[in-house]
C-alpha cells in the first residue's frame, strides 16, 4: 500500500499574510501602492495667498485694526497650536507604534508647513510695523527693553523640521528615523509654546503701558 504524503505547508492566512495572498508571493501583489505624500499641499496656497495679501494690504495701507488682527489672532493661533502639539499631541503620539506614526505625519505635517509660516509671518511682521508706528522702537520708549527681550525669545524659536515629509518620500523610509524626527518636531513645537507664553506676557506688559 502506497504511504499517502500530506501537505504540511502553511497558507497564506495561517503564514500570517492578508486573506487571498499565496505563500512566496511577492509583497507588492498584495500590498496597495504607497500614496505619493505632498510636501506643500497645493490646494491649500490659495487660503494661504489670501491672509497674505491681507497682511500686506494692512502693512502697506497702514490698518491699524488689519495690523491689529495679524498680530493677535496669528500669535494667538501660534501659540495655542504649538502648546496643543508639544503637551497634547506629542505624548499620544509617542505611545504609537511606528507605522501609526509614520500615518499620522504623512497627513499632519504637510498641513503645519503651510499653517505655522503664515502665522509666523502674520505676527511677526504685524508686529513690527505696530511697533514703528508706536515709536516702540525707539531707544527713548519705555518699551523699547521689552521688545528686545521679545526679539530675543522669538530669535531662538526652532522652526518645524519636514525632514520627516523628504524621507516618507523615499522608496523604502526609515521607520525609526521618522520617529526620531517626529520626536524632535513634538519637543519643538512644545518648547516654542512655553517661550511664547514669555512674549505673550512681554507684549500684554508693553501694551499695558
Amino acid at each position: 500500500m502506497a504511504d499517502t504524503k500530506l501537505d504540511s505547508s502553511p497558507t497564506g492566512v495561517e503564514a500570517g499574510l492578508p486573506a487571498g495572498a499565496e505563500v512566496g508571493a511577492s509583497p507588492d501583489a498584495s500590498t496597495p501602492p504607497r500614496p505619493v505624500i505632498q510636501i506643500v499641499p497645493l490646494k491649500g496656497l490659495p487660503i494661504v495667498a489670501v491672509f497674505i495679501g491681507f497682511l500686506v494690504a494692512s502693512i502697506g495701507f497702514n490698518w491699524r485694526w488689519g495690523l491689529d488682527f495679524n498680530h493677535v489672532a496669528g500669535g494667538g493661533l501660534w501659540t495655542g497650536i504649538d502648546l496643543f502639539v508639544g503637551l497634547i499631541v506629542g505624548p499620544i503620539l509617542g505611545r504609537l507604534s511606528i507605522p501609526a506614526r509614520a500615518e499620522f505625519s504623512a497627513k499632519f505635517m504637510p498641513k503645519m508647513v503651510l499653517v505655522m509660516p503664515t502665522l509666523v509671518a502674520m505676527t511677526l511682521a504685524s508686529g513690527f510695523q505696530l511697533a514703528l508706528d508706536l515709536g516702540n522702537l525707539k531707544a527713548s520708549s519705555p518699551n523699547h527693553a521689552w521688545l528686545m527681550v521679545s526679539f530675543v525669545v522669538v530669535g531662538v524659536l526652532e522652526p518645524a523640521n519636514i525632514a520627516v515629509l523628504f524621507e516618507m518620500r523615499k522608496p523604502r523610509p526609515n521607520g525609526e528615523l521618522i520617529g526620531r524626527l517626529m520626536k524632535r518636531f513634538i519637543y519643538t513645537a512644545g518648547i516654542t509654546g512655553l517661550m511664547q507664553i514669555a512674549t505673550l506676557v512681554i507684549m500684554t506688559r508693553v501694551a499695558s503701558r
